[in-house]
């Protein structure tokens, strides 16, 4: 019987991934990216700027600063933003870059696996905000039933 080498096996595991068996580890990945801050982060991270109403973030990518995603994220608490910044750079979605000035200047910017998977933020991101009143609607008349 041969053994298979360690490449072998990646492969095989990556053939089997299913999100709805309850084992499948790439149930956390799904988990991490449905987050609002994550998905948030790189919408910022791909439009830049300022928010703007019906921005679709289709800007260029752009090395953005902490405090400037702070500002940008309404209501992101400081230990939230944080933590959200280094999953994303864990799983390989950002670069974290550390310029020795002073103080120090710390970016983060879209990796090549982060600006693939914003541009499925973008889209889910323009769905809930185009489709909101319908969804509005939808509450109201439900809850009228209740």
């Amino acid at each position: 019987m041969a053994t298979a080498t360690a490449a072998q096996k990646r492969a095989q595991a990556k053939s089997e991934y299913d999100a709805f068996l309850a084992q499948c580890p790439s149930r956390e990945l799904l988990d991490r990216i449905a987050d609002k801050w994550v998905t948030l982060v790189l919408a910022a991270l791909r439009g830049g700027g300022a928010p703007q109403v019906g921005a679709d973030c289709v800007g260029e990518p752009r090395p953005m600063r902490y405090s400037e995603l702070s500002r940008q994220l309404a209501g992101v608490s400081q230990k939230m933003l944080t933590q959200t910044l280094r999953s994303l750079e864990r799983d390989g979605l950002i670069t974290r870059t550390v310029k020795p000035t002073v103080p120090v200047t710390v970016t983060y910017e879209l990796t090549d696996l982060g600006l693939s998977l914003h541009e499925v933020v973008r889209v889910l991101k323009g769905w809930a905000e185009t489709h909101m009143d319908d969804v509005f609607a939808n509450r109201e008349t439900y809850d009228a039933r209740a």
